[in-house]
């Protein structure tokens, strides 16, 4: 059993400073509910809309030591919390950014590591590089996997991370609400198809037309709505997950331990339909 808390928070697009002021409060709320992992939203730190950011995406960037690891390493230790947060992050070549989450564990002096989104959708295309790793990250209480909005629809990124050992997967998300009944069908899908709790958090707010409708929600490893934050504010959730539950379920609902791996290839339908 571990208690997490989903933080619906609105950002101010390009100030990473009152940004990082917002999270660090709330980080600080969660630790007196001893919290044991706090997750933001999609791009978190700086806002989300890459087309209004354009060239400064470089300059609100950041990598290993930056502003972000810093703050959220100092307050990961102080409060004996593990935080998931999304950023702009720094690639190795000049004008290389990624859309990524990074997690933050005590005892560490710099982020565990960080997922870089793997699924671009529209105008990320064009500014952001696309991820190519997979990584799944030990906490002191359980086994994290990452996707970030957009990858949900991706039925092999969480059926990957729940084979690879996962215990638990937080989606940061920038979801806008034209797609609201896509975010539900998604997240609840997902964690039955892997007997899987999904930690799904939505950003709320505005960014010129793109409005974010939060609902950010824990779904059981049945696909069931075990916790809802509300679609008009922001809003600091607490959850509790028992792993004990998620087992039984695999048990009952055993969609991993019957799948036909050995039929699943195109090779196999192609030589045996007729």
């Amino acid at each position: 059993m571990i208690k997490i808390a989903l933080a619906q928070i609105d950002t101010i697009l390009g100030d990473k400073r009152k940004n990082l002021l917002k999270i660090e409060s709330l980080c600080s709320e969660a630790a007196k509910e001893n919290v044991d992992v706090i997750c933001f939203p999609e791009l978190a730190t700086t806002g989300y809309s890459p087309e209004l950011l354009r060239s400064n995406l470089w300059n609100l960037s950041e990598s290993f030591g930056g502003e972000t690891d810093t703050l959220l390493s100092e307050l990961s230790n102080s409060l004996k919390l593990t935080i998931i947060c999304g950023f702009i992050e720094r690639g190795k070549i000049s004008g290389e950014v990624f859309n990524s989450a990074g997690i933050w564990i005590p005892h560490k002096k710099h982020f565990l590591g960080t997922f870089q989104k793997i699924h671009l959708i529209n105008n990320e295309r064009i500014w952001f590089t696309q991820g190519m790793h997979i990584p799944l990250f030990d906490t002191p209480k359980c086994r994290v996997g990452i996707m970030i909005c957009h990858d949900i629809g991706f039925p092999e990124l969480t059926r990957i991370l729940a084979l690879k050992g996962a215990d638990i997967i937080f989606l940061p998300s920038a979801w806008h609400k034209e797609a609201k009944d896509i975010w539900t069908i998604n997240c609840a899908s997902r964690a039955l198809e892997n007997g899987i709790h999904l930690a799904a958090v939505n950003r709320y707010g505005k960014e010129e037309n793109l409005h974010f409708f939060g609902g950010s929600q824990l779904i059981g490893a049945r696909g069931q709505t075990l916790k809802l934050a509300n679609y008009n504010s922001e809003e600091l959730i607490f959850c509790e997950v028992d792993f004990n539950a998620q087992s039984r379920t695999r048990l009952e609902l055993p969609y991993l331990r019957h799948r036909r791996t050995d039929i699943y290839s195109i090779e196999y339908r192609d030589k045996n339909e007729y």
